[in-house]
């Protein structure tokens, strides 16, 4: 999962608002800043895709760019902040084209062997992360783990299980450049943490965020495409010190994150440009 060295999204020690009281002393945050902290995380990428949908396309307002994102992505089955960090992240399509992206190839999804999934479900993100995370908890034995995902620039916990409210809100998001995971990423290979109590990684916030939640060890594996990209990250969470893992269980979660990866390459060059190419139509005509 993403450790932090710092405070959440990399902040420095957390000030309530005027009026609202002292600066907390200890090393756990209040539900309200948790929850301010990622209310505006979870607005800025939306807000920044509002922006730049008004401008594109001359509408009258915000409100009605968030009404193209908002359809778009219920139609397309594309999260909201997913498709607005597309929006974001895609060259704009040519002035006054029809068509975003002319031409674009199209394949089927790739094969997961590895994973339990439903008949018709392969282009499903929703049921491949979550067949993914009940891979993870098969090989490394247990009932804990969290599923992130990389959008602007930072780690978004997209699926967990086993982990409770103030874990999940603490690590809803995770600005990479100062993180364990981040160094995995960067390594494009997996790491453990054999005992979170004594680990340097951590700060005293992250580390109490983890311990409270009855993890006293961890392992993370990144989602590779292709290229070895890292689109995300898989983490495994143990009620006691780990010693490592064996050598066919370190090569199961490997292959396993290499296939998600690829799996997630083939989503945002198929499902998501689906949805965007959907979002220019409308937008297109709804200007004409």
């Amino acid at each position: 999962m993403g450790h932090l060295s710092q405070y959440p999204s990399g902040e420095a020690a957390p000030t309530p608002p005027p009026g609202s009281g002292p600066a907390p002393t200890g090393s756990r945050w209040e539900q309200w800043q948790l929850d301010r902290r990622n209310r505006r995380l979870g607005h800025a990428g939306v807000a920044h895709a509002q922006d730049i949908l008004a401008r594109r396309y001359r509408l009258g307002c915000a409100e009605a760019a968030f009404e193209l994102l908002k359809t778009s992505s219920q139609q397309s089955n594309v999260k909201l902040h997913t498709l607005a960090d597309a929006v974001v992240r895609t060259p704009a399509p040519d002035r006054d084209a029809m068509s975003w992206f002319p031409g674009r190839a199209r394949f089927d999804p790739p094969r997961l062997p590895g994973l339990r999934l439903e008949a018709g479900s392969r282009d499903s993100q929703g049921a491949v992360l979550k067949a993914t995370l009940h891979r993870l908890l098969t090989i490394t034995q247990t009932p804990m783990g969290n599923i992130q995902l990389a959008e602007n620039g930072r780690l978004h916990l997209a699926r967990h299980t086993g982990l409770n409210k103030y874990f999940t809100d603490f690590f809803a998001f995770v600005e990479t450049p100062t993180t364990l995971c981040a160094q995995a990423a960067s390594a494009r290979r997996q790491v453990t943490v054999p005992e979170v109590g004594t680990a340097a990684v951590f700060d005293e916030a992250s580390r109490q965020a983890i311990l409270q939640a009855g993890s006293r060890a961890a392992h993370s594996v990144p989602l590779t495409n292709g290229k070895g990209r890292v689109l995300g990250m898989i983490s495994s969470h143990h009620e006691r010190p780990l010693t490592g893992f064996s050598r066919p269980q370190l090569a199961a979660l490997h292959q396993t994150g290499s296939d998600v990866g690829r799996w997630l390459s083939w989503h945002w060059d198929t499902v998501v440009l689906d949805a965007l190419e959907r979002l220019h139509a409308q937008a297109v005509g709804a200007c004409r």
